[in-house]
């Protein structure tokens, strides 16, 4: 059986790799976005040599690789999810001999894996040649920034599907899937880090699960949290991964009882 999830992994990268034109174009966005973003910050740092703790140098690497990380976590499997449950295409899926939510996760690592290997690496090879950007020299900050980037696909891929499995209740949830878009963007540090947050959001976010997908990995990478409490920040992950679970098993449990099939 789990030779065939492996399938699914690669069946997703090889349809990704037919359209990889489209990620070409899309790291040229990327780095424009990076390109605006790198121009404000030293606007608002002006002569300032540190903010919220995070010197310019830092902050230029925080905008490329979160930006840069964001390419490998994400991917559309709340709207997968969403229209194969309006048209009824789930229905089929449960009738085969296997976890339709690890499908989706698989596919989701396909995705993961094509965007890592022809977006997210060539467009942070791009970006260092554009802007200055200081990457770390130490190995062990890249391995363990990988497992937590890892991580960081899978929380973000499980509140992706939480998302899409709202279809079985509200049937259109496009307003959702759109606030859900904005809400993780902006709370998870990709936009402005969780630093800059008034002390209440600040604090707020920490009994969330955003800040786990891009601030606090890419908080280690930089250097602004040591590599001391980096085992720390992967635990954050990994009980947020575990917490994440249950309301998924609860609401697909619960939504497999109101699964109805319109049309013929």
């Amino acid at each position: 059986m789990m030779s065939a999830y492996v399938d699914f992994i690669r069946i997703r990268f090889l349809m990704m790799l037919a359209y990889r034109v489209n990620y070409y174009s899309g790291i040229i966005i990327y780095a424009i976005n990076i390109g605006a973003y790198y121009f404000l910050w030293q606007a608002i740092y002006g002569d300032k040599q540190e903010l919220a703790g995070f010197t310019v140098a830092q902050m230029t690497t925080y905008v490329a690789v979160s930006w840069m990380a964001r390419a490998f976590y994400f991917n559309n499997l709340d709207r997968e999810i969403a229209n194969e449950i309006r048209d009824g295409s789930v229905a089929v899926q449960l009738i085969r001999p296997y976890s339709y939510l690890a499908v989706k996760m698989m596919q989701g690592f396909g995705e993961g894996l094509f965007r890592l290997l022809l977006f997210m690496v060539p467009g942070m090879i791009i970006v260092c040649l554009l802007f200055p950007v200081s990457l770390p020299t130490d190995p062990k900050v890249w391995t363990i920034y990988l497992v937590m980037l890892f991580f960081a696909f899978l929380i973000n891929t499980q509140i992706n599907m939480l998302t899409g499995l709202f279809a079985f209740f509200v049937e259109n949830n496009e307003g959702m899937m759109r606030m859900k878009r904005v809400i993780v963007d902006l709370f998870s540090g990709v936009v402005v880090p969780i630093a800059f947050f008034p002390g209440w959001l600040s604090a707020a976010m920490q009994w969330l699960p955003f800040q786990a997908i891009t601030y606090l990995p890419t908080a280690v990478f930089t250097g602004r949290t040591p590599l001391s409490e980096a085992w720390g920040v992967l635990g954050v992950q990994v009980i947020w991964f575990v917490v994440l679970l249950v309301p998924i098993l609860l609401m697909w449990r619960a939504a497999r009882t109101r699964l109805f099939v319109q049309g013929g």
